[in-house]
């Protein structure tokens, strides 16, 4: 985890204080549990219980230095707890193993760092809906390949980005059903030394519900597939963040960055206002992706367990969701202040001489009974020669000199063509698609 790249919510969900308190929650309430059910006594829970509602601060040090000797973190904080609560504290962690604490409070971390990766979610949908209604009917040029293709206008632009962040949201909300699994099972999954209903009973107490089956840890599929999703989401970041990157290219500036006052762009080019925020959010997109890798790799464990899932996931679970949670939330401010420049738009519209309308005309010389191949040849003749003046020429005019082409069109059809409102007509039901009517 980069401090220049967190945000104080996201990160306390992986500070090991909180880790800790939701290994003792786990303990506490499987020990509650098995005080229910008679295997324990009462009073091992209620020593649990009692200590904790003194609202004890997690000696994170004196844990640390624990596990330095014994060289494990799980019987560290045990023994760490019982010296705090006293000889009651021996009823904790009866018939469970490491994998149980461990696996299930990942579950707890990942549950909640998805509840707020989902307002991130949220909060950068409104401003992307927001902005779309703005410039619903901005005309704006299409680019396929990098070249002018058709008109599009800016509003349906960020209305493709709305609707690829809403299924990222449903992959979102999908992806926390599927990582909210809890096992208390024991050593290989056999509840062979604790009840089934202990693992419901904790499963239920932090929200998650049980694993079905698990080994000694819970399959990391799961874990594969929620990783994956984040990796999807950064995909998608990166895709607007991109865009922005070249619209505001010198050559296009059709929309920028903000730049605030006193911001400098440049220590040696005093002129220069960058796309430094968009360009930060592709990088983060690559580390985000970069994280989904050693997910997969962690699927294929041995047998009942292995452990090399476990150094993977020290990494890849705060660094992947704290990452995640700036860029969306950067994302979300390029989005709410970025500068459009509708005036730009048209300028770049109008500078290749109409060229963005030859497939009206290419329709209609089909239309008045050419072949396609012999009306595409009378188009392309006329449409390079535009092309060739960089713009200079109009392909209206030059059309309208084309005996071959005035012979089945006439002057009105062929500037009726040429129509910019005619690509917009259908906007109000792209947007209903999306945003709902």
């Amino acid at each position: 985890m980069v401090p220049r790249y967190a945000r104080p919510a996201m990160t306390a969900i992986w500070e090991p204080e909180s880790k800790y308190q939701i290994w003792f929650l786990i303990e506490a309430h499987a020990t509650q549990k098995l005080a229910d059910l008679g295997v324990v006594p009462e009073s091992g829970a209620k020593a649990l219980w009692d200590w904790w509602a003194t609202g004890p601060k997690i000696d994170v040090a004196a844990i640390d230095a624990k596990e330095a000797v014994l060289k494990h973190d799980v019987i560290a904080f045990l023994d760490w707890v019982a010296e705090q609560v006293g000889p009651e504290a021996r009823f904790m962690h009866q018939g469970m193993t490491s994998s149980d604490v461990l696996d299930t409070t990942l579950a707890v971390q990942l549950v909640r760092a998805t509840d707020i990766l989902l307002e991130d979610m949220d909060a950068l949908l409104a401003a992307i809906k927001r902005r779309a209604e703005e410039h619903k009917f901005t005309p704006t040029i299409g680019r396929s390949h990098g070249i002018h293709a058709e008109p599009v206008t800016f509003g349906l632009k960020l209305a493709q980005a709305y609707a690829e962040f809403d299924r990222c949201k449903t992959r979102l909300v999908n992806a926390r059903a599927e990582i909210a699994t809890c096992a208390i099972s024991g050593a290989v999954g056999t509840f062979a030394n604790i009840d089934p209903s202990v693992e419901e009973y904790v499963a239920e107490q932090l929200g998650l519900t049980p694993e079905p089956v698990s080994t000694q840890i819970i399959p990391r599929d799961r874990h594969a597939m929620y990783f994956s999703t984040l990796a999807v989401i950064a995909s998608s970041i990166e895709r607007l963040a991109v865009e922005v990157r070249h619209l505001q290219r010198t050559e296009v500036l059709e929309a920028e960055e903000y730049f605030a006052p006193g911001q400098k762009g440049s220590s040696a080019m005093p002129h220069k206002r960058n796309p430094i925020l968009t360009e930060n959010l592709t990088g983060q997109a690559r580390m985000i992706r970069g994280y989904a890798v050693p997910a997969l790799e962690n699927v294929a464990l041995w047998h009942e367990r292995d452990i090399s899932h476990s150094s993977v996931e020290r990494f890849i679970g705060p660094d992947a969701t704290i990452t995640l949670d700036f860029a969306l939330a950067r994302l979300t401010g390029v989005v709410d202040k970025l500068l459009v420049y509708p005036e730009r738009m048209q300028k770049n519209l109008d500078m290749m001489g109409g060229l963005v309308h030859s497939q009206r005309v290419l329709l209609a010389l089909t239309q008045a009974g050419i072949t396609r191949d012999n009306a595409y040849r009378l188009v392309q003749r006329n449409a390079m020669k535009v092309w060739e003046s960089d713009g200079k020429l109009s392909l209206l005019e030059l059309l309208k000199a084309d005996e071959e082409v005035t012979a089945a069109l006439s002057t009105e059809e062929l500037e009726e063509k040429f129509n910019l409102d005619y690509h917009f007509k259908h906007v109000d039901t792209v947007f209903a698609r999306v945003f709902g009517s």
